[in-house]
């Protein structure tokens, strides 16, 4: 059986551009992209953009709009985002065939650089900002981070995808128990929950200088706010992540008061993204692009260490929050 995605040719790119009157100049270039299929191009003009075709069945129309609306209000008040083109109807979303669509003017740049406190001083003060306007009211179709919830269907998706061995399955099932054991430990209330970009990682911020933009709210969610900033730090060098979790501060409270009481959480964030993330490849396996991506994945030796990864984050769980 064909993915979906497999009909989704150059042509076909170009003509779901020309039919919202956009016309490319020549054929799209593909970006690094997994979940959705995401495509650089020209226009006659010389502009260039970057059209987004949505993963069928993933996402429904209400949430993919809330996205897009969301972006819309945050760049309404100034916060640096790549928010979507929209036509002369102030439409965001298209369809071409059996595709959803989106189109983003091109957003160029690079990464902060970690190690530069003005870069970071500057992150922060995006991210700041970014928290000042999400936290204005929440989202009604997009997903809530839920440990529990969470947890249970990434070890489900696992366990049903029958690449681990029995007793892969039974370590993996301890570790994973443990874990949600210990998160429940630190449960996030509903005053800390904000609207947050979700995977606020450094491939997802772009700029030069002390300029930044961040793109790809794919994955926007109530969260709590440092669920944005924790994928910025280093995981394994606590004295760099404070010295630049400084600098992070620093900026965001330009804009908003920084969440201190969230600190603790970093590690069981941490836990809860390794858990779900194996999970969402084992998912997506049947799309082409991921056993040639992710080849390692097939290999029992991934699971053993895809377990040990587990268990040193359930013992960095289980240690005083050195950053508290």
């Amino acid at each position: 059986m064909s993915h979906p995605f497999s009909t989704l040719s150059p042509d076909a790119v170009m003509s779901a551009a020309e039919s919202v009157g956009i016309w490319p100049a020549g054929e799209p270039f593909a970006l690094n992209s997994y979940e959705n299929r995401v495509l650089m191009f020209r226009d006659d003009d010389g502009k260039r953009w970057v059209v987004k075709f949505y993963r069928p069945g993933r996402w429904s129309d209400e949430v993919i709009q809330e996205e897009h609306d969301f972006l819309q209000e945050l760049a309404a008040a100034g916060v640096p985002v790549a928010a979507p083109w929209r036509n002369q109807h102030g439409k965001s979303l298209h369809t071409y065939q059996q595709f959803r669509f989106t189109i983003f003017p091109q957003c160029s740049g690079q990464a902060p650089e970690l190690d530069n406190p003005s870069h970071l001083f500057a992150l922060g003060s995006v991210l700041g900002q970014l928290h000042a306007v999400s936290s204005r009211q929440a989202f009604q179709y997009r997903p809530t981070l839920e440990w529990q919830h969470d947890i249970h269907d990434a070890e489900t998706r696992v366990i049903e995808s029958k690449r681990l061995s029995k007793h892969q399955q039974r370590a993996y099932h301890n570790v994973v128990q443990k874990i949600l054991c210990h998160l429940e430990k630190h449960p996030i209330t509903r005053d800390q929950m904000i609207r947050t970009h979700g995977d606020c990682h450094l491939g997802n911020v772009l700029g030069r200088d002390e300029s930044f933009t961040l793109v790809d709210f794919d994955d926007c969610l109530m969260a709590p706010a440092i669920q944005d900033i924790w994928m910025l730090l280093p995981a394994d060098d606590p004295s760099s992540c404070q010295a630049q979790l400084i600098e992070i501060m620093e900026g965001y409270e330009e804009a908003k008061a920084f969440p201190h009481d969230q600190l603790s959480l970093i590690e069981p964030l941490r836990a809860y993204r390794l858990i779900r993330y194996t999970a969402w490849l084992v998912s997506r396996w049947d799309d082409p692009a991921f056993p040639r991506a992710f080849p390692w994945l097939a290999e029992s030796g991934y699971w053993d260490q895809h377990i040990r990864q587990l268990e040193q984050q359930l013992l960095q769980l289980g240690k005083p929050i050195w950053l508290a």
